[in-house]
């Protein structure tokens, strides 16, 4: 160590022992470094693929429904058909068929009875299945069948309804059995029945946010719930039409026997169809037999409402009542259920 005035420079020396003296690695030689990338980058493609295919297993959707349709503004539940299959044991229970459709007894986790509606064919399939989650997704009513949700999977079409335990009112209106149709439909729940099916028809044509044609109207299409209170179904045929009826439609078709003549005239179709609908379902359920029926012995009734219009106003009411049930009817809410179903049915008045 050395020290002057002229030169304060100060020199230090340090021994360290060699094991604390810092080591300095050789690099990766440039082989060695493409291999950790290669295998870190499959690592991480791997990870990536895995939880790709837990998310879309865990969240799958169904392919899109067609966009001319809008989505429901609702939440439906979406089914799987997983889900269904075993509710339905299988699609054992059998209730019912249409044109396009089976209708089976179903059972979901909690118990709650459903009715699962399974759409067939091909050109109707996804027509049917988008008028209905159109027409059903956005209301609820206490005389509209609820809709709780659907599936759609590949090409399978399916919907999920409240079930009825009491069936449709065509299957206890035309029964051959007398004694239930005396004991399940008297007068009164007939009365009843037809007041339901009204209240649900006037809030499709003037109190639900888009107005809608049911184009169907039958003893078929009005279901019972376990109080016999009527519950309009089969939406398959329902037109959306907005709030001022402006568009003309062309394609629908209802049933034989309850049809307008709108749709053979080729006259703008309204709401007014379904009044005609309702006017022969009416008279339907004031008789118990079809308004049209050319099997009778009597040929003067093939035509039952034309028959019915000549019995009111000769005052011969009681004789166009269900005999099983004439007894007990009150014959002044026969003749005005009568009436309401005749000028449903007249041209002039509709």
């Amino acid at each position: 160590m050395h020290n002057s005035e002229s030169n304060s420079r100060w020199t230090v020396s340090i021994r360290v022992a060699a094991s604390a003296s810092p080591k300095f690695h050789k690099p990766p030689s440039s082989s060695k470094l493409k291999t950790i990338i290669i295998v870190s980058a499959l690592a991480l493609a791997l990870a990536l693929s895995l939880l790709s295919f837990l998310m879309w297993q865990k969240y799958q959707l169904p392919p899109p429904v067609d966009t001319s349709v809008d989505s429901p503004d609702c939440f439906l539940r979406m089914f799987s058909c997983m889900e269904l299959k075993l509710a339905t044991t299988n699609f054992r229970s059998k209730l019912g068929s249409g044109g396009f459709d089976c209708v089976f007894k179903g059972s979901l986790p909690d118990g709650t009875l459903v009715a699962v509606k399974k759409l067939e064919g091909s050109r109707q399939l996804d027509k049917q299945f988008r008028a209905e989650i159109s027409s059903l997704g956005n209301i609820q009513h206490a005389n509209l069948i609820r809709l709780r949700g659907f599936c759609a999977e590949g090409s399978k079409r399916l919907l999920v309804y409240d079930y009825m335990p009491n069936g449709s009112l065509n299957s206890l209106l035309f029964t051959s059995n007398s004694k239930k149709k005396r004991k399940v439909l008297d007068w009164k729940t007939r009365f009843q029945i037809a007041l339901g099916t009204a209240r649900g028809l006037v809030y499709l044509h003037e109190e639900c946010r888009d107005r809608i044609i049911h184009g169907d109207v039958k003893p078929e299409n009005i279901l019972l719930d376990g109080n016999f209170s009527p519950k309009l179904a089969d939406f398959g045929l329902a037109k959306l039409v907005g709030r001022d009826f402006s568009r003309v439609l062309t394609t629908t078709r209802g049933t034989r026997g309850y049809l307008a003549p709108e749709w053979i005239s080729g006259l703008p179709i309204s709401p007014k169809v379904d009044v005609y609908s309702f006017g022969m379902t009416l008279l339907e359920i004031i008789s118990g037999r079809r308004s049209v029926d050319l099997d009778t012995e009597d040929s003067s009734k093939y035509y039952f409402p034309a028959w019915a219009a000549t019995q009111i106003y000769q005052g011969k009411t009681t004789s166009i009542v269900d005999e099983h049930v004439a007894a007990e009817a009150d014959i002044e809410e026969v003749r005005r259920a009568g009436v309401v179903g005749l000028l449903c049915i007249e041209r002039r008045k509709r």
